[in-house]
């Protein structure tokens, strides 16, 4: 059974479902169309998460690259004198 005849085995068997429900007066309102609807309203719900998600995720990198650049900045103003001052040992040393 291909995809299409299973979707539509499904679809027709789902309308069959809200078809009785409806005759015993329960509820009118499963049918293919609101099931659609409630699938593509959850696409958009995840969508939101999932942009939601991203943008933590850009935050947190963005948090990571400033940090690392802090330290960077202040390890080279640490160590920068320290270079220069065994460079001149080294050059008084030598000569």
């Amino acid at each position: 059974m291909n995809t299409k005849q299973l979707l539509d085995t499904a679809l027709t068997g789902l309308d069959h479902l809200g078809y009785q429900l409806d005759q015993l007066g329960i509820t009118g309102k499963v049918n293919r169309h609101n099931l659609a609807a409630f699938v593509m309203n959850e696409q958009k719900h995840l969508e939101g998460e999932w942009d939601s998600i991203q943008a933590r995720i850009d935050r947190r990198r963005s948090q990571l690259e400033g940090l690392r650049h802090q330290v960077e900045t202040r390890a080279e103003s640490v160590i920068g004198p320290l270079r220069s001052r065994l460079d001149e040992l080294r050059g008084s040393l030598r000569g």
